[in-house]
């Protein structure tokens, strides 16, 4: 019980506190356009603590619409060589930078791109809302797959301030030739909007 407290703590002051984020301030999406690796996550979710071990570096595409909206292919190579692939349809809202959309999994997120160097990394912030539960997602993203010790550590401390729990911000192993999913058994998509 003491530890199922401890948690539902740490949830509300990452809560708390991941509303005060805030995207880059001359954020850009065309420079964000193009290929990238999805280097580290960090989150209280309780699906996370379950499977932490057994998730690997993917890559994620990001094409920018002409209306300012974002699509989002993401695709991860499993541990038992079957792909997971995700698309992602991100609506833009008044303030540049955040994004919101609906997935069967998540529910309805808000994707903030809180710091970027669009041609080494990005950082983003996603704050979701699955039926009465509420989390968030800190994602490191890098255009190589090796990126350096102090952005490891911006990620590390950015992580820390929004109430995430050390034990819970991972550098994901890399999963090896990054093949394409296209020839893979197992795809999956999760665009609603």
């Amino acid at each position: 019980m003491a530890s199922l407290l401890t948690l539902l703590g740490a949830v509300l002051c990452s809560l708390m506190v991941s509303s005060e984020v805030v995207p880059q301030a001359d954020f850009d999406l065309q420079a964000l356009a193009g290929k990238w690796y999805l280097i580290g996550i960090a989150t209280n979710d309780l699906w996370f603590l379950s499977f932490k071990n057994f998730v690997l570096m993917g890559t994620a595409t990001i094409t920018p619409t002409a209306d300012g909206d974002l699509e989002l292919v993401y695709s991860e190579l499993s541990p038992y060589d079957t792909c997971y692939t995700s698309y992602i349809y991100a609506n833009k809202t008044e303030v540049p930078g955040i994004f919101t959309y609906v997935t069967e999994f998540w529910g309805y997120a808000e994707l903030c791109m809180a710091y970027a160097k669009y041609d080494e990394y990005y950082l983003t912030h996603t704050t979701n809302n699955r039926g009465n539960e509420s989390f968030a997602v800190n994602r490191l993203y890098g255009r190589d797959v090796e990126l350096s010790a102090e952005v490891h550590e911006k990620f590390r401390q950015f992580s820390l301030e929004t109430g995430i729990l050390s034990e819970n911000i991972v550098i994901l192993p890399k999963n090896g030739t990054f093949i394409s999913c296209t020839n893979k058994i197992l795809t999956r998509a999760v665009q609603l909007i």
